[in-house]
């Protein structure tokens, strides 16, 4: 493989061989990407979703353990 690149001209191995990959493997980098970014996404609102309840159960629970004290 070495040999074979070795008689090219620099664009061929820099820009011709990267394209052909992109145009032939696109779709699948396209789509690993996009379940990556969407995988990142819900485990965000995953997050953001149980951080809110512990606040909002702590919230209720604070108040009503003060309202017993009165």
């Amino acid at each position: 493989m070495r040999e074979i690149f070795a008689g090219m001209p620099w664009w061929i191995k820099w820009v011709a061989v990267p394209v052909i990959a992109l145009v032939v493997f696109g779709g699948l980098i396209a789509s690993v990407v996009g379940f990556v970014i969407g995988l990142l996404f819900k485990l965000l609102l995953f997050v953001a979703l149980v951080g809110g309840l512990i606040y909002v159960v702590r919230k209720f629970t604070s108040s009503s353990s003060s309202r017993s004290d009165w």
